[in-house]
């Protein structure tokens, strides 16, 4: 029984989220279903991460099996031609080892944040950045970023609906940058707790507009307590970048 890896590129604004939802169109129920119509299996499909309603990825990666042999590029072509119109692609496509797991296998994830800072509504990014129209200092976040990397109890980053047995984790890389209008906050771990990307983004840009300082953020983290948190940014400025597997 093959199994099948995917990179998936999606817009997550149509979506309730990659995982499959009772109450809404999903990603993982849009490729099943693609996946069904092009070979006639139910497939389940692992994905290394989560998304919530609004979130993109630019390379998320996933698999699932099935019971036939086909070439990839000849699945991965099928795939595309069913998924059309919704905005899922499958951007690569390969066999791999049977104990290969999208998820498990994962040892690195990275997402990126995308704030338009200007004062003009959004047309062409409508959807997919979050705008602040006051002024921003990305250095300022930037310095204030540091707080948060390393290992920490992340509770107060964390949803309330979060299933993370612990509120533990190893913050690797969390950096702010300006590009003309745009600010870019990048982070990377192991795995995040839900909600955490964009609980971290919003108590930044609190940084940014003058309203905390870094010791505000400090303060907030060592509370351990969601109701220390400043503010959770809104889901359509997050980007699953990418996820790094051993020997990548």
């Amino acid at each position: 029984m093959p199994r099948f890896a995917l990179t998936l590129e999606f817009d997550g604004g149509p979506f309730m989220g990659l995982q499959r939802q009772a109450h809404g169109p999903s990603v993982q129920q849009a490729v099943e279903d693609a996946a069904f119509a092009v070979t006639g299996q139910a497939v389940t499909l692992h994905a290394a991460g989560r998304t919530d309603a609004g979130v993109h990825a630019l390379a998320m990666r996933a698999h699932f099996d099935l019971d036939r042999d086909i070439a990839a590029f000849r699945l991965m072509e099928a795939l595309n031609a069913r998924l059309r119109p919704a905005p899922v692609a499958v951007l690569d496509c390969r066999i791999v080892a049977d104990d290969w797991h999208a998820r498990f296998s994962c040892i690195g994830r990275a997402y990126e944040y995308r704030i338009a800072n200007r004062r003009a509504p959004l047309t062409l990014e409508r959807g997919k950045a979050w705008r602040i129209n006051r002024p921003l200092d990305a250095l300022a976040m930037d310095d204030a970023a540091g707080v948060l990397v390393g290992s920490h109890d992340f509770t107060t980053f964390r949803s309330v609906h979060c299933q993370s047995a612990s509120p533990v984790k190893t913050l690797d890389r969390l950096a702010v940058r300006r590009e003309g209008a745009h600010v870019i906050i990048a982070a990377a771990a192991r795995s995040f707790l839900h909600h955490q990307v964009r609980s971290m983004v919003g108590c930044l840009a609190l940084v940014g507009e003058g309203k905390w300082l870094r010791a505000d953020l400090a303060a907030a983290l060592a509370a351990r307590d969601r109701a220390a948190l400043g503010h959770n940014a809104p889901p359509e400025g997050l980007y699953f970048v990418n996820a790094i597997y051993p020997g990548e």
